[in-house]
């Protein structure tokens, strides 16, 4: 499975050309305290390289359920972590309290932020409020050439709002196209 063919096949909803980096998924978990989660939610995973570095921080037991909008990502997905414990869900991440009960420990997202329409986006953030520990860590990335672009801009300004801490990582050199993460923590 190709995340670039996806991207050419659907644009507004596969956001990246390539799969994030190893490194880029590092710095997504990183600061998470993966290894304390009970339960973990990854949103828009893709083909599963961050699936790769959330599983190999997280403790026995936990819980990790993984919410893929594409039907043949997902498909992919299950077959790639058959043996592992995913939950992979084929659904929107609008749905996510529909999907998993709270509280959830830490949520990492692959989503395209700056592609989505606003209310979309509006509503992935609320259902991530609905279902985040209070103390609960958030991580997403946004790639350095649309950091400048209005919607990355609202984006940025949204978590603002949403969060008691937000933090920019240094750029992640490695990773097609370069990009940073937002970490966030304490939900408002």
């Amino acid at each position: 499975m190709s995340i670039f063919r996806e991207f050419l096949l659907h644009p507004r909803t596969t956001g990246a050309v390539a799969a994030s980096s190893p490194a880029l998924a590092r710095v997504l978990t990183d600061g998470l305290r993966l290894e304390q989660a009970r339960t973990v939610v990854e949103l828009g995973p893709g083909t599963g390289p961050v699936t790769a570095a959330i599983l190999r921080r997280m403790a026995p037991g936990a819980r990790f359920v993984a919410v893929e909008a594409n039907g043949r990502l997902a498909a992919a997905l299950r077959r790639r972590y058959r043996l592992r414990p995913v939950e992979v869900v084929h659904d929107s991440a609008e749905r996510l309290a529909d999907i998993v009960d709270g509280p959830v420990d830490a949520v990492v997202s692959g989503l395209p932020w700056t592609v989505l329409p606003r209310p979309v986006r509006t509503r992935i953030l609320d259902a991530i409020g609905a279902v985040l520990a209070p103390d609960g860590g958030f991580t997403t990335f946004a790639y350095a050439h649309a950091a400048w672009t209005p919607p990355a801009r609202d984006f940025a300004a949204d978590l603002g709002a949403r969060f008691q801490t937000l933090e920019r990582s240094p750029l992640v050199w490695s990773n097609l196209p370069p990009a940073f993460v937002h970490r966030a923590r304490c939900r408002r």
